[in-house]
């Protein structure tokens, strides 16, 4: 039996619902909530799609059985300079090794990764004979393996597919690793490259995109620099905040975005102050898991697509731009729907009791700001080197990238210049 609004059912499977006031699955008996009380519930069809998920410390020893379950035999494993120098892919490789797999290592990718990386990454797989795709590293890595995939069945140059919906054929196989608590991309139907010539980030859309297995051990976190640490942790909290008030928001990306702003708010910088301490370090790497989930299916909104032009300008990771953009646009955004962010402060701890709306958004903005503080996130994007003269450019790009389809206001040219005037 299927429990999705407007499935067929037969027979004594299907239940006898009126689901024109608003009910849900689960709520089938008695009279079904409807107006105020069911605020922020929605009835529209909800897909979620994610990959087999295999979580916990000690997990990155399973990562042979997920490529060879996938058939792979000779796996092509993306990664960087850092990771190897950190020692996971020399374990990573052992326990490919391990199960009879003959991996093939490339490891060319920088932050941000480019467009000529990826191509270069792409000759290198097809040169190799190889099949499955892994990905062990942040989201620079993973990105970069989800364009050689791309690539590797449809050919062309990275950049023809920017948009929605733009990969026309089924990818390899691709297992991930995320090697930091935030970007999400081990779960996500992103692909995030850079365009050398323009010195703008285009983003790729693709439901193909989803890895089939993601391979989440909190180990991997411990061996990150307190920069990455703080921009990916910020990258998730944004995740999570711009997924919860998205125009594509539904029951099942909310439950994830909400517990993830909770684990980010309680965990962050205990993780700054404490690399090692396992229990904030499993707490952020759920936390990123839940926001990747979110924001996947929910898709985004004005930080991340202004953040991604700031990014593809200055080769600035956009984690720490983020967590600059993220109080300017949710001051933004609440007045449209200041409603939304009342259980975000929740979350985040805040006390919402008898609060108004806005009051609670403008809250939780300095919140985030503070939060960004504690970790280290300038404060303006001009000391990142973003300078008056650049803001028409990026506010012209901001509206072509795919994050604004869902922002829950409409946004037009004159805003994000705003925006990123009163960020700089």
């Amino acid at each position: 039996m299927s429990l999705l609004p407007g499935a067929a059912t037969t027979g004594a499977d299907a239940p006898s619902a009126d689901w024109s006031d608003g009910g849900v699955p689960g709520e089938l008996t008695g009279p079904q909530p409807s107006g105020a009380a069911f605020e922020g519930r929605s009835t529209r069809l909800a897909k979620f799609h994610v990959p087999e998920i295999v979580f916990g410390p000690g997990s990155l020893a399973e990562l042979g059985h997920c490529a060879a379950r996938l058939g792979g035999r000779r796996p092509f494993l993306v990664t960087d300079p850092g990771l190897i120098e950190a020692g996971w892919v020399d374990e990573a490789v052992r326990h490919l090794r391990a199960v009879g797999l003959r991996p093939v290592v490339w490891h060319d990718v920088t932050p941000n990764p480019k467009d000529r990386e990826v191509e270069a990454g792409f000759q290198r797989y097809a040169a190799s004979g190889a099949d499955v795709i892994v990905g062990v590293g942040g989201g620079s890595v993973i990105d970069a393996a989800k364009g050689v995939a791309i690539l590797s069945s449809n050919g062309g140059r990275i950049l023809d597919y920017e948009g929605v919906d733009q990969v026309g054929r089924p990818i390899p196989p691709t297992v991930m690793v995320p090697s930091t608590s935030g970007t999400g991309a081990d779960v996500s139907q992103f692909a995030v490259v850079t365009d050398t010539t323009e010195h703008i980030k285009i983003t790729i859309v693709s439901r193909t995109l989803v890895p089939e297995t993601s391979v989440i051990d909190p180990r991997l976190l411990t061996t990150m620099p307190d920069w990455l640490n703080a921009a990916t942790g910020l990258d998730a909290l944004t995740h999570a905040i711009e997924a919860f008030v998205s125009r594509a928001h539904n029951p099942l990306t909310d439950t994830h975005a909400l517990h993830a702003v909770k684990l980010i708010t309680g965990n962050l910088v205990r993780t700054q102050l404490r690399p090692r301490d396992s229990g904030a370090r499993l707490a952020m790497a759920q936390a990123s898991l839940e926001a990747g989930m979110a924001f996947t299916n929910a898709i985004l909104g004005a930080t991340r697509a202004m953040s991604h032009q700031v990014g593809g300008l200055l080769d600035a990771p956009h984690g720490v731009v983020n967590g600059v953009l993220l109080p300017h646009v949710i001051r933004f955004n609440a007045q449209a729907w200041p409603e939304r962010f009342v259980a975000l402060g929740e979350a985040a701890g805040l006390d919402t009791a008898g609060a108004p709306p806005y009051e609670v958004a403008v809250r939780l903005a300095a919140l985030v700001r503070s939060l960004a503080d504690d970790v280290g996130v300038p404060k303006g994007l001009a000391s990142l080197g973003v300078a008056e003269s650049d803001v028409p450019v990026l506010a012209r790009t901001t509206l072509k990238d795919a994050c604004m389809a869902t922002n829950p206001r409409e946004v037009d040219v004159h805003d994000v210049e705003a925006l990123f005037r009163e960020a700089l």
